[in-house]
């Protein structure tokens, strides 16, 4: 009896291990297996070689220069002023005084005598022949054998500065007085007025500027020093255009803001003002070169690996390679080293 009763105990034992383990490996069978490693993947450039050039980005402003005083020398009384942001060309009046016109004249000097004596020569004559002939007046021609760059007052030009005051409605003089004419190199924006009619004529009567819009940059002195006149430059505009534009001047005189350091004005003009026609005023960037590297080996700055003993490296097929960087622009960097060659495949930080 205890022999059958052993015999039941030992074959339930049996069943219930087979159960068990019958189990266990249907579970390990429903296991998925486990998914390898993945590889990585190693990004690669080619070493180029390439022109590297670095530039020097500036803010500047669009707007019309710097604006100068401009003073009547008439005598009388101021009684009419053109508006602000009025544009005055060879001929127009700029103001009036006692009701009568002064006008522009182009030229490279102010009037310093009247033009008054007959057969008088100089380059202030030369200034009255040449607006009047401009303007559409008959001059007659130069004597023989008058200096380079004068005139002489002839019959016939007095002749056509008495046709002028006419149609300006002037007194009918043949004579040129200092006040009756202001000089400049060329035609005149209003910026500001600074009298009112009722003031004396012979003072400062407003401030004007170029007719031409420029970008003015405020540059410091070590990156004015590197520009000239006539200097190649991009303009990078509000809405990310890039334009061409050069230098056209560069100032003498360091201006600073309290506190700021000292600065030049360098004016830039862009190559085709249509591009900025619409701007009356805006900030831009503008892009002055740099130095220039040709041909030299380059790879992407994230090409670079950063030794531990300092120094850099870049890693080629064959391993780590030594470096020295030169020149960085433009996300490049021009590297050197034993081993280097075009078109190697260089590793890069994904």
């Amino acid at each position: 009896m205890l022999r059958k009763t052993a015999t039941v105990v030992t074959l339930v034992v049996v069943l219930a291990g087979a159960a068990t383990a019958f189990a266990l490996t249907r579970d390990r069978a429903l296991d998925p297996a486990p998914a390898a490693e993945p590889v990585a993947q190693v990004a690669t450039v080619k070493l180029e070689r390439r022109d590297l050039s670095t530039t020097t980005s500036l803010t500047g402003r669009i707007g019309y220069g710097s604006a100068r005083p401009l003073a009547g020398r008439a005598t009388g009384t101021v009684t009419w002023l053109p508006a602000v942001g009025a544009t005055v060309k060879r001929g127009r009046q700029l103001f009036r005084a006692d009701d009568a016109p002064v006008v522009l004249f182009y030229g490279g000097m102010p009037l310093y005598r009247p033009i008054a004596t007959p057969l008088m020569s100089g380059r202030d004559v030369r200034i009255v022949a040449d607006n009047l002939r401009a303007l559409g007046y008959r001059v007659g021609r130069r004597p023989a054998k008058t200096p380079a760059g004068e005139s002489v007052l002839t019959p016939e030009l007095v002749g056509a500065v008495k046709r002028w005051q006419r149609d300006l409605g002037r007194p009918v003089t043949g004579t040129v007085a200092v006040g009756d004419v202001v000089v400049r190199t060329g035609a005149v924006r209003v910026e500001s007025l600074t009298v009112q009619p009722g003031a004396a004529a012979e003072a400062d009567l407003m401030t004007v500027t170029s007719t031409r819009k420029v970008i003015t940059v405020a540059a410091e002195l070590s990156d004015a020093a590197k520009l000239a006149r006539g200097s190649r430059v991009t303009v990078v505009l509000p809405d990310d255009r890039t334009i061409p534009a050069r230098v056209s001047a560069v100032g003498r005189d360091l201006a600073a803001d309290e506190g700021d350091t000292p600065r030049l004005v360098v004016s830039v003009a862009v190559d085709k003002p249509a591009a900025i026609a619409k701007l009356d005023s805006a900030e831009v960037k503008v892009n002055f070169p740099g130095r220039t590297a040709k041909k030299v080996l380059a790879v992407p700055i994230e090409a670079l690996v950063a030794l531990s003993e300092g120094g850099y490296a870049v890693q080629g097929p064959q391993g780590l390679i030594q470096v020295k960087a030169g020149m960085f622009a433009d996300g490049w960097v021009q590297v050197t080293g034993e081993g280097l060659t075009e078109d190697m495949d260089v590793v890069v930080a994904s």
